[in-house]
């Protein structure tokens, strides 16, 4: 009766050695299926590309240690090596992951604040130490794992590197006036928790399975986030700004501004289409400039820019508009050639219901008076 209860709990735990090596092939399959659409995207920053790929790389190995680990359960001398390798590695390159996933936001971030890499590098430390004294982990004779007496810093690095990943995607979301916040909290939270479950509960192999799985998220978020902008100005682009025109409720009160640069077939026409995209890459950025945080600029035409805002106080939308032409003859000034830019707006008070392309057709008509008045 006993030998044959040993030989179901063997057998059991032959069963769970096999999922788990099936789940973590899934996983990895999942990950080189999203390494592929990452390469032949043609929506996703190429900037963001290469640190992305690294990240998806890097979890990867860390799976590949994971299931090494799992496999060298055996008391085996040989096998002991190798446990001991793959969680050297493993507990090296994990706290890695957010830090690369960070550059994907901020390319030169560790330049400015090297401060943040700190814990990063210590761990590193820490981990290759590790078998020796046991800090983090140890492997006994018996091929049996131990967590270490400091294995909170692991923990602490862990967390640390995620909330600075989360601090840069919020610093994304701000300075491009994108709704990223919401999702990337949410994000976030699920990552850490669904990682944190088995660092409280070490035989539940969950974490590479949210990894993977925030990857792929992460993946859906950018390319959403960069399908937003104009490749040309880095504004936001048409698309954009009919999905925040379908945005706006009813009774929330509004402004539009239309924008559009006076004679600019005659500058495609005589010096051609290269130098008419410097010239709007050059009035993209004043515009960008000129305009405070709360109002959000649109290319939605060659030549034309939207603009909307929640400011309705018509003195302070003046300002902004003078701010702008003051931008402009300053770059005259420095003996920058730049044509004169005509423009519009309509303020909505909410007190009424919401026709927003009566609204926007206002503006619209505003600009075209203007530039009638000032040709």
């Amino acid at each position: 009766m006993r030998e044959t209860f040993l030989c179901m709990v063997e057998s059991q735990g032959r069963m769970e050695v096999i999922l788990y090596f099936v789940t973590h092939i899934l996983d990895i399959a999942a990950l080189l299926y999203l390494l592929w659409m990452l390469h032949s995207s043609t929506v996703f920053d190429i900037r963001r590309k290469k640190p992305l790929s690294a990240g998806i790389i890097l979890t990867i190995i860390a799976i590949l240690c994971e299931t090494g680990t799992i496999y060298a359960d055996n008391g085996s001398l040989f096998y002991r090596i190798i446990n001991i390798m793959c969680n050297v590695i493993g507990f090296s390159i994990t706290p890695i992951i957010p830090i690369v996933i960070t550059l994907i936001f901020n390319k030169g971030i560790f330049n400015e604040r090297k401060f943040w890499l700190f814990p990063t590098v210590m761990n590193v430390i820490i981990t290759f130490l590790s078998p020796f004294f046991g800090f983090i982990f140890y492997i006994d004779t018996d091929n049996h794992y131990i967590r270490g007496d400091y294995y909170f810093i692991f923990v602490a690095v862990y967390i640390i590197n995620f909330l600075i990943l989360f601090l840069c995607t919020l610093e994304t979301g701000k300075k491009y006036n994108y709704p990223i916040i919401r999702k990337s909290i949410a994000l976030s939270l699920f990552t850490i928790i669904g990682t944190s479950i088995q660092l409280i509960f070490p035989s539940l192999y969950s974490t590479w399975h949210c990894v993977t799985l925030s990857l792929l998220l992460y993946y859906f978020l950018l390319s959403e986030f960069d399908n937003s902008f104009d490749t040309l100005t880095g504004l936001y682009n048409r698309a954009s700004f009919e999905k925040a025109a379908k945005q706006i409720q009813d009774l929330k009160a509004f402004s539009v501004i239309v924008l559009d640069i006076d004679n600019f077939k005659n500058i495609n026409d005589t010096f051609g289409h290269d130098y008419g995209d410097t010239i709007i890459k050059t009035m993209a950025d004043i515009i960008q400039k000129s305009f405070a945080k709360h109002y959000t600029c649109y290319r939605c035409g060659g030549d034309e820019f939207f603009i909307i805002s929640n400011e309705t106080d018509q003195e302070k939308i003046e300002f902004q508009l003078k701010t702008m032409i003051s931008n402009l003859n300053e770059m005259r000034e420095q003996g920058n050639p730049l044509p004169t830019i005509s423009y519009g707006y309509s303020i909505y008070k909410g007190k009424e219901k919401l026709d927003f392309q009566r609204i926007l057709k206002e503006a619209d008509d505003q600009m075209y008076q203007y530039k009638k008045t000032y040709k």
